[in-house]
């Protein structure tokens, strides 16, 4: 069996974390903006490390695991 949770969590993560898509820490003009659609270096590393923390969180010390397809008939 596949464990396909750090693939789904990856990708939700991904869309979710995307610097300006739903808010950018630190924004062009304030410290916080929301759905700007803009980015900048210090939004990308910011967003790259609360990626990382969270992923690592999950997939770590929480220990989701998300399994799929047939388990193997031992004979």
């Amino acid at each position: 069996m596949l464990d396909w949770a750090p693939v789904l969590l990856g990708f939700l993560l991904f869309i979710l974390l995307s610097p300006g898509l739903l808010f950018q820490l630190p924004g062009n003009s304030k410290k916080v903006d929301f759905g700007s659609f803009t980015t900048n270096g210090k939004a990308i590393i910011i967003h790259t490390l609360i990626f990382f923390v969270i992923f690592t969180i999950l997939v770590l010390a929480v220990g989701i695991q998300i399994h799929t397809g047939r388990q193997a008939i031992a004979s």
